[in-house]
């Protein structure tokens, strides 16, 4: 009997100026400063307790923190680009002065954040629109030769999961990539990683079509991005709240591994080190 097992492709991707090999699946950590996220929504207000919360995180074994200063959770508001800009000076020089040998990523799709953020210590962008909400912050990743991760969503935060609609969701995704991959790439962006985007514009039902589907986006050849960590398609399926899918997270990420994720983007540090840890060792039997 054929074994049941993903292929986990290695990628090597400029991190200020050195090359970092991704060999085996990180974790990405979580650092909302946002006061409505919708798990962590303002445990981390004070300067004190993101450092301290930065620091567990680097303990627990973190490969990299995605800062974010604007919730993007279902029905979330735009925040004023002042106020996104005045949460992101208020700690992140601290990070960069506390932390310096740890990778930090903004969560952010404005130029003007990701271009102050790479120049105060930043090096990798996540943009939730793929560069369709700023197009200029593909010329930000271009012009400092940043990472840049691009996710799918259909709509945007405020109107995203009014009901989500798609012919075909795997093929519709695949093109989106497709068209938004050779227009970064045209421009001059070499470091792309792909977030298919679970509960940005998808239903119950699609998000657990494109759990199980996800190794098809490896025809890309960049690293996926997996961000599940308590998210609704967890915690309405369990019938509980963010508060209590840590179980049901640790199931869905060992899954997501399965499938040829490289990255997961996770409130929990340690316990995906341990999902990741276990993956390997069955990797090897």
């Amino acid at each position: 009997m054929k074994k049941d097992r993903s292929i986990q492709h290695s990628f090597n991707i400029n991190i200020k100026g050195s090359l970092f090999t991704i060999d085996q699946p990180l974790v990405m950590g979580i650092l909302n400063l946002t006061p409505d996220s919708f798990y962590d929504g303002g445990f981390y207000s004070t300067t004190k307790n993101i450092l301290l919360q930065t620091e567990k995180m680097i303990k627990d074994g973190v490969d990299i923190i995605d800062i974010g200063a604007m919730s993007s959770r279902p029905y979330s508001k735009e925040l004023p680009l002042d106020e996104e800009l005045s949460r992101i000076r208020s700690i992140l020089p601290e990070l960069i002065k506390n932390f310096p040998k740890t990778i930090f990523s903004i969560d952010t799709y404005r130029s003007e954040i990701a271009e102050y953020a790479i120049d105060n210590g930043i090096s990798i962008i996540n943009d939730i629109t793929a560069g369709l909400k700023d197009p200029k912050i593909l010329q930000v990743a271009k012009k400092y030769g940043v990472p840049y991760i691009a996710m799918h969503m259909q709509g945007m935060p405020q109107n995203m999961q009014i009901k989500p609609d798609y012919q075909n969701l795997i093929q519709e995704i695949m093109y989106f990539f497709s068209e938004r991959l050779h227009m970064m790439r045209r421009i001059g962006i070499v470091d792309i990683i792909l977030d298919v985007g679970f509960g940005f514009g998808k239903s119950q039902t699609d998000n657990f079509s494109l759990l199980k589907n996800l190794a098809i986006f490896q025809e890309f050849n960049c690293p996926i991005l997996v961000g599940i960590s308590r998210k609704s398609m967890i915690y309405k399926c369990l019938g509980n709240t963010p508060q209590e899918a840590l179980n049901g997270t640790t199931a869905l990420h060992f899954e997501a591994l399965r499938n040829g994720a490289n990255i997961l983007r996770v409130h929990d540090v340690q316990e995906a080190k341990e999902v990741i840890k276990l993956y390997m060792e069955y990797q090897k039997s």
